[in-house]
C-alpha cells in the first residue's frame, strides 16, 4: 500500500492532504524518515508520525439526521450538544463533511474516509445538495434569475443552482457550493429571513425514512455514488423520460438518405395535389387520363 493511502486509512485526512505530512519530513517507517511520496507500506513495518505510531482504522460511512439544536463540532467551551452526541461512543474517530448551522436540520455525512470527504468538499466535483427553506413572506418570482445568476456574499461569489416554489414561502433549493451559511445571507440579500432550512438531499443520498437523530450505515453503492458526483435521475425535460442529472442528454443522429419535408399542420386538410382549386371543394376530383401519366425519358446512346 502507498504511504499516503495508509496514513488516509488512519484517518489523519485525504490522500492529497497527508502528503503535506511526507514532504515536511515527519512521517517514518521503522525508524527513517520517509520523504519519497511513492514509499510502499509492508506488512509489519512501523509507521509513525512525530512520535505517535499510526495504524489504519476502521472505516466508517455514514449519514445523519442532524436535528435543529446541535452544534457541527466535536466539543464546545460552552458545553452545548453537538452531532457526536448522537454517534456510537465505540467508533474510531469521525469527521463531519461540511456543515449544517445550529438552527438548521437534515443530512449530514460522518466519515473517516479522506477520499470520500475530499469528493464531497472539492469544488470540482460539485456535489448536488438539496434544500427545503420556509422564508417568512411569499417568494418574489423576480428574485429567482437574481439568485441563480450570483452575487457576493460574504465568504465568496454565490449562486444557487435551481430554485422551485413549493409554496408561497417554501422553497426547494440546490446548492453545488459550499460557503458557510449561503442561503441565509443570499435570501436576506434579496429581503427574505430564512424559517427553517433543512437539507434533505446530498448526490443520491436523500432523507427518506430517517427521522431527526438518526443515522444509518452507507452501502458500498452509496459510497461509490458520492465519490463518482452521482446525481439522481430526474426529467430532462417537461413530460420528458427521466436522465441521470449527472449524464450529458444524449442527442438523436441525424438520420441518412432522403429527407423528408416536416408536416404543416395545414397539410392535414390539403387538396391532392391533382385537384383543381376552387370554390366548390366538396366536387370530386377529376378522374386521371392518359395524358396524365407520367413520360418515361430515355437516354440516347452515344
Amino acid at each position: 500500500m502507498r504511504l499516503n493511502r495508509y496514513l488516509a486509512s488512519c484517518g489523519l485526512g485525504s490522500r492529497r492532504s497527508v502528503e503535506t505530512l511526507i514532504k515536511e519530513g515527519r512521517v517514518k517507517i521503522n525508524g527513517r524518515i520517509i520523504d519519497d511520496l511513492g514509499t510502499l507500506v509492508a506488512p509489519g513495518d512501523v509507521v509513525k508520525v512525530g512520535s505517535k505510531i499510526v495504524q489504519p482504522e476502521e472505516i466508517i460511512h455514514a449519514v445523519l439526521f442532524k436535528p435543529r439544536g446541535f452544534l457541527c463540532t466535536a466539543s464546545d467551551e460552552r458545553a452545548r450538544r453537538t452531532i457526536f452526541d448522537l454517534l456510537p461512543e465505540d467508533w474510531p474517530r469521525v469527521y463531519h463533511v461540511g456543515r449544517l448551522d445550529m438552527e438548521s436540520d437534515g443530512l449530514l455525512i460522518v466519515t473517516n474516509d479522506g477520499d470520500l470527504s475530499l469528493s464531497l468538499t472539492h469544488p470540482g466535483f460539485k456535489i448536488e445538495k438539496e434544500y427545503e427553506v420556509v422564508i417568512d413572506k411569499p417568494f418574489n418570482p423576480e428574485h429567482r434569475e437574481k439568485l441563480l445568476r450570483g452575487f457576493q456574499i460574504e465568504g465568496g461569489r454565490a449562486k444557487m443552482e435551481e430554485i422551485e416554489l413549493l409554496a408561497p414561502n417554501k422553497l426547494q433549493i440546490i446548492l453545488t457550493q459550499g460557503i458557510k451559511r449561503q442561503i441565509r445571507l443570499m435570501l436576506y440579500e434579496c429581503g427574505y429571513e430564512v424559517e427553517s432550512l433543512r437539507r434533505v438531499r446530498i448526490g443520491t443520498l436523500r432523507i427518506e425514512k430517517l427521522r431527526a437523530g438518526m443515522w444509518r450505515m452507507l452501502s458500498p453503492k452509496d459510497v461509490a455514488d458520492l465519490k463518482a458526483g452521482r446525481s439522481p435521475r430526474r426529467r430532462s425535460v417537461e413530460n420528458g423520460p427521466e436522465t441521470d442529472a449527472s449524464t450529458p442528454i444524449r442527442s438523436i443522429p441525424p438520420a441518412t438518405g432522403r429527407t423528408m419535408r416536416p408536416r404543416r399542420a395545414s397539410d392535414a386538410h390539403a387538396e391532392p395535389s391533382h385537384t383543381k382549386a376552387g370554390p366548390d371543394q366538396s366536387r370530386a376530383p377529376r378522374p386521371r387520363t392518359e395524358s396524365d401519366r407520367p413520360q418515361r425519358r430515355f437516354r440516347r446512346d452515344a
